[in-house]
């Protein structure tokens, strides 16, 4: 595995389940929150056994299948595509929990096994009661994001970026984090964005034996990187838009996370305007795609009031702040001009 520089700060928490929430989004980094699901009974039972664990979810499983990724041993455990990067090197099943993780034990000691990963399964559809036993304390800061569970064996989730912010604890097993910084993007070589291992365009370096040659820029985002080992008990705060690349070191893992985004809800994904963007702006011209460059910074990307600041209040239709009404009215209109 390729090290990076820097190590994520930690901050212990001497009350189990309590979030410094409003200090993590504040800081906007990364931080290590040394055994804040430390009293979850997933994480007792996981520090019993691994067998111990598997039969605490199946204990709360309602029977209804689940999706998950399934790759032979030459996958390495990491979800991630073929060769030439045009097809996927996993296959999506469907089968009822408690088989997935038969399969898994059935495996556990294969060198290497075949990839088993269950992937933000949410935890509320399939294994009701589970919030009871194994919860932090989000109600108290105004946010409540549903929990999703990720279960499979030594799994890779390849280095990728997600919108929401993340809270992710790890529950059984233990797990490496490596993080970059978002501006790092040019430096990791993203993938295709269609088809995506998991929603997101993923890193195409491989970090256990990168190609410097192929990926020279990989040096400079090891430089900024940030890494950390989380043991059953801890959770990361991953902030929205960084980079990260999480490895599963043990045999059996299983993590909990929560995603949530700092906007409202009818805000949509920036992910649309990207798309978008890439259809109309980039193939254009240089010298048009500079005085659109300009146009996004006036409109966009500098102060929120500065387009709208100058003209009457009655006049500013949608370069004013953004409510569900005038989000509505953004769509329609969206709809309207595609439809043309």
């Amino acid at each position: 595995m390729a090290e990076v520089a820097g190590k994520i700060r930690e901050i212990p928490v001497t009350e189990p389940g309590q979030l410094p929430l409003g200090e993590l989004l504040t800081g906007g980094e990364p931080v290590v929150l040394r055994g804040v699901a430390r009293h979850w009974t997933l994480v007792r039972k996981g520090l019993e056994s691994g067998k111990a664990a598997r039969q605490y979810i199946t204990s709360l499983y309602n029977g209804r299948p689940v999706d998950f990724s399934h790759g032979g041993p030459e996958s390495r455990s990491r979800a991630y595509y073929k060769d030439d990067l045009s097809a996927l090197n996993f296959a999506v099943r469907r089968d009822r929990l408690d088989n997935v993780l038969a399969e898994i034990e059935a495996h556990l000691e294969d060198q290497p096994p075949p990839m088993y990963y269950i992937a933000s399964l949410p935890v509320d559809g399939c294994l009701p009661g589970f919030r009871e036993q194994n919860a932090l304390d989000f109600k108290v800061h105004g946010v409540e994001p549903p929990p999703a569970i990720w279960i499979g064996n030594r799994t890779i989730a390849t280095c990728h970026y997600d919108a929401p912010n993340n809270i992710a604890c790890v529950a059984v097993g233990r797990r490496r984090f490596t993080l970059f910084p978002p501006e790092q993007i040019f430096n990791l070589y993203p993938g295709p964005l269609d088809p995506t291992p998991g929603g997101q365009a993923v890193s195409t370096v491989d970090f256990v034996n990168p190609d410097f040659e192929k990926h020279p820029g990989f040096r400079q985002a090891l430089a900024a990187g940030l890494s950390a080992e989380l043991e059953p008990g801890d959770a990361i705060f991953v902030p929205s838009m960084w980079w990260h690349h999480v490895e599963g070191l043990s045999p059996f893992n299983t993590l909990v996370n929560y995603w949530w985004s700092s906007a409202p809800d009818y805000i949509p994904t920036p992910m649309n305007t990207l798309l978008h963007a890439m259809w109309t702006v980039r193939d254009l011209p240089e010298r048009e795609k500079r005085a659109w460059r300009q146009i996004f910074e006036y409109y966009v990307f500098g102060p929120a009031d500065r387009a709208a600041a100058h003209l009457p209040e009655a006049s500013r239709g949608v370069l004013g702040p953004f409510d569900e009404r005038r989000a509505r009215q953004m769509r329609a209109m969206l709809i309207n001009k595609l439809n043309r």
